[in-house]
């Protein structure tokens, strides 16, 4: 078993001795050199296993984010795609992602909306809020890439370990979801039944125009209530989220044509397609200071553009990540350069980093998730050596990853919890070291 389930799901659990094995031959490899980049990666490594996980079934596995007792869409694919290198050889680890894809096709099938789901249904989370929400929801924030996640961890899974038994029942109705809703959200403004609003004084907790978001012009594009961050778009069409949505569109194609068939998901899924990447393309650009053509983070098809970028992903940062561009693109090349530089009023600089912040966080906070996919986005080992040390001197002796840091003083930090930044520090590790994600 890779884990014995206590009473408490937040009791720690053990973790079997096949993937202890995985983890020493890791540690060996690192050698002595990288002994503190290896202390860290055992400790965050098995955390997620160690702590997040809830057995629900043998093929319904509930993953919790960390230190809110909820699971994210988005996260849980996170948290665990680093364990795609051990699914590969590990055949427990393969049925582990198998129940967390399960799940995650459960809850987009109860409310494909929603972007984050309780164990059962208990009404825990933000049932305040004004949109529809059921006992099963956490919260009920549209964000593209809660749809994008499960997708991309059911395809990674397939191509990693061969088996399709995920791909059910309840995996072709979750994509018919998903079709319909990206469909819908393409018009939003005319279309659209999805409404938030939340009671809150932080404005970037609800949305405007009576729940409806900021006005924007159809583009081809989907919309987006919320960024990965859970904070509210400003501009209705996140970027990024609709790269991501052309690369899960790309999977849908290949798998309805390859491992199941079915013409009509095909086809619908490439004419989204052609529609969102030719959006992004046409309003999703525009120039930095410099006058060079960049990919703007938001924007509303109305002539209006922000250009920044947040330390969550998907973030612009992210592209190659996504495989929306190549790391040498033209175009990317010139977004790198904008969004970690000043030009970005969400990068920040200090004694102890730079990278990547938040508006979701304080001032001069960056986000070790940010660090991870800093490295992941570009070649060269020697830049990915010196962003793995500055992640692992910025833990505050906890030999763990955080939310963000202040750049000036790492034992400043939000969220002491957070699995998806620790499994984002791993995947960086494993990578530097060759151990690869088959995509």
């Amino acid at each position: 078993m890779i884990y014995q389930l206590e009473e408490q799901i937040l009791n720690k659990q053990t973790i079997s001795p096949a993937i202890k094995q995985f983890m020493d031959s890791v540690t060996q490899k690192a050698g002595v050199k990288h002994a503190d980049w290896s202390k860290v990666f055992n400790v965050t490594y098995a955390n997620t296993l160690e702590t997040t996980v809830k057995k629900i079934a043998d093929d319904d596995i509930f993953i919790l984010t960390g230190d809110i007792p909820a699971m994210w869409q988005r996260d849980s694919t996170c948290q665990v795609r680093p364990y795609l290198v051990m699914a590969q050889k590990i055949p427990e680890i393969s049925d582990f992602i198998r129940g967390v894809v399960k799940r995650q096709f459960f809850n987009m099938n109860h409310d494909p909306y929603a972007n984050a789901f309780n164990s059962e249904p208990n009404n825990a989370g933000h049932h305040k809020d004004h949109t529809e929400m059921t006992p099963w929801i956490w919260e009920r924030k549209f964000e593209i890439d809660s749809l994008c996640f499960p997708v991309q961890l059911a395809y990674l899974l397939y191509k990693n370990t061969g088996r399709v038994d995920q791909f059910d029942e309840s995996f072709v109705s979750g994509i018919e979801k998903l079709l319909h809703v990206f469909e819908t959200e393409q018009c939003h403004a005319t279309k659209s039944p999805y409404r938030f609003q939340r009671d809150e004084d932080r404005p970037e907790d609800t949305l405007t125009n009576d729940g409806m978001g900021s006005p924007v012009k159809e583009t081809g594009m989907i919309w987006s209530g919320f960024r990965p961050s859970d904070d509210a778009c400003v501009y209705g069409y996140l970027v990024p989220a609709n790269m991501f949505a052309v690369l899960v569109l790309d999977y849908i194609q290949e798998i309805f044509s390859t491992v199941l068939d079915d013409p009509e998901i095909v086809n619908q899924a490439k004419r989204i397609q052609t529609a969102v990447r030719t959006g992004i393309e046409k309003y999703g650009t525009t120039t930095n200071q410099a006058g060079e053509r960049i990919y703007a983070y938001e924007t509303d098809g109305l002539g209006h553009f922000l250009i920044m970028d947040d330390g969550n992903v998907p973030n612009l940062l992210s592209t190659p990540y996504l495989h929306y561009t190549a790391m040498d693109d033209p175009t990317y090349l010139n977004t790198r350069k904008t969004i970690l530089s000043s030009e970005n009023p969400y990068y920040y600089a200090g004694k102890f980093g730079q990278g990547l912040g938040s508006p979701h966080t304080p001032e001069h906070y960056i986000w070790h998730i940010a660090l991870a996919i800093q490295g992941l986005t570009q070649p060269d080992k020697a830049v990915k050596a010196k962003l793995l040390d500055n992640m692992v001197n910025t833990t505050a002796g906890t030999n763990m990853m955080h939310e963000g840091f202040d750049v000036d003083d790492p034992n400043k930090f939000t969220r002491e919890w957070f699995s998806w930044a620790n499994m984002m520090y791993c995947e960086l590790f494993l990578n530097y070291f060759g151990y690869k994600i088959k995509e």
